[in-house]
């Protein structure tokens, strides 16, 4: 008999360990918020393939359009044949993306390809070689998106020396006891010390850390920073593969702070579960590298172009943004409402409907990973599947598709009271 027990074990015959799996749910089918697993179990879905699928799983308009693709074509490598769908994708993109200048675009295939991409376009238009990113930080596994990386664990583990000419700085959380100005600060010190600023081509950054615990960058930091960046002719990166596509509130996280980007990376949502990731940026400065120096074979893929198409149009007409902060802030009420209750609770985040809560030992104010697992494992066991995060993995967040039914949404909320209530019940019955 076939259920997940048989293939999980077959998984662990069959495929490297270093594919790390949150569940051992192994799905058979999917629509909006909820996936059945090959055994009939129904699940909600508060991970959307990690800020993947924004407009729900299966998004009517989204399959329409990748069926009408597939009835011309689905693959001549926009190198070699190109069609207009890449273009006017690039001509939406270039308008959608923040920034009142020229915009141009490149199409790829993966948010770490994205970013890889940005780094080779920043040298390219600099003539520099150093790059700065921020501890916590998550920018891919490639061997670039590891050293822009500022997690340790388990993203570097083992794979030897990273690329040359790479720095962190503290990441500003008032929680964690670090400042504006003491990220400002190492800022100043490590172009004393490390780097003459003058050789930086790039400060990347995501406006809300994804894999680091979804902290948001102060406004004051995200300004000071674009005041630095234009002061020594560095460009300033945004990685908004997690927070693009209606999660924050907005099309594109940045838009809550008035700053833009010299380069702007995207993914995940774009495509509405197709593989699809773009560069958009300052047309001078994306018009840096050679013809030929950008691209490659699967960048643009039409099946995935259509999808994102699509994708643009559901959140326009569905008013996804509006809908992820009415979301957001219902998830975010019902935390704060058991706060109280549950003195492990240390924090409540997060902008639109890419939210967060922080679990610390209620005794001694550590980050405890054990209650957030036990929290996650206690949710999955009635159905709705959570996502952990954070350096100290001790973060639960929240990731569901904006599309989600009110009824499905309320259903998910008193999953997660419950669980996080039994969780802290059980650790108090010990003590």
């Amino acid at each position: 008999m076939t259920n997940n027990m048989t293939i999980q074990a077959r998984k662990t015959e069959a495929i490297a360990q270093g594919v790390g799996m949150m569940t051992q749910v192994y799905a058979e089918r999917a629509e909006n918020a909820e996936i059945w697993d090959i055994e009939g179990n129904r699940y909600i879905d508060f991970a959307a393939g990690i800020a993947v699928v924004n407009t729900g799983h299966r998004h009517p308009k989204v399959i329409e359009a990748v069926k009408s693709q597939l009835d011309h074509f689905t693959h001549t490598c926009h190198q070699v044949v190109p069609y207009e769908n890449y273009v006017y994708l690039a001509e939406r993109l270039n308008k959608l993306v923040p920034g009142e200048f020229d915009k141009k675009t490149v199409f790829v295939t993966t948010g770490a390809e994205a970013v890889e991409n940005a780094i080779k376009i920043a040298r390219a238009a600099t003539g520099r070689t150093a790059v700065v990113s921020f501890s916590g930080g998550f920018h891919g596994r490639t061997f670039m998106g590891m050293a822009l990386t500022g997690k340790v664990f388990p993203y570097k583990v083992g794979f030897g020396a990273m690329p040359s000419d790479i720095y962190h700085v503290p990441f500003p959380i008032k929680l964690h006891g670090v400042t504006v100005e003491q990220s400002l600060g190492a800022l100043e010190t490590l172009f004393k010390a490390d780097v003459d600023p003058s050789r930086v081509a790039a400060i990347i950054l995501e406006p809300v850390q994804g894999e680091g615990g979804f902290y948001e960058v102060p406004g004051g930091f995200l300004r000071s920073l674009r005041e630095l960046c234009d002061k020594h002719g560095i460009l300033l990166i945004a990685d908004e593969i997690q927070t693009g596509f209606a999660r924050t509130g907005k099309l594109f996280a940045m838009e809550h702070y008035g700053v833009a980007a010299d380069l702007t990376t995207m993914a995940k949502g774009l495509a509405g579960g197709f593989p699809l990731a773009a560069v958009t940026g300052k047309a001078d400065i994306m018009d840096a590298a050679n013809p030929g120096g950008l691209g490659g074979t699967y960048g643009g893929n039409p099946i995935g172009i259509a999808a994102a198409h699509a994708v643009l149009d559901v959140i326009e007409e569905e008013d996804l943004c509006d809908r992820a902060m009415i979301l957001g802030n219902l998830l975010k009420q019902r935390l704060q409402g058991i706060r109280e209750d549950v003195p492990e609770i240390a924090d409540v985040r997060g902008p639109g409907f890419m939210n967060a809560v922080e679990f610390n030992d209620a005794k001694t104010g550590n980050p405890s990973p054990e209650f957030t697992n036990a929290v996650k494992t206690k949710a999955l066991e009635r159905g709705l599947i959570l996502l952990t995060c954070g350096v100290y993995s001790n973060v639960i967040r929240f990731l569901s598709p904006i599309t989600i039914q009110d009824p499905v949404f309320q259903e998910a909320l008193d999953i997660l009271e419950t669980s996080i209530r039994d969780v802290h019940s059980d650790v108090n019955s010990k003590t």
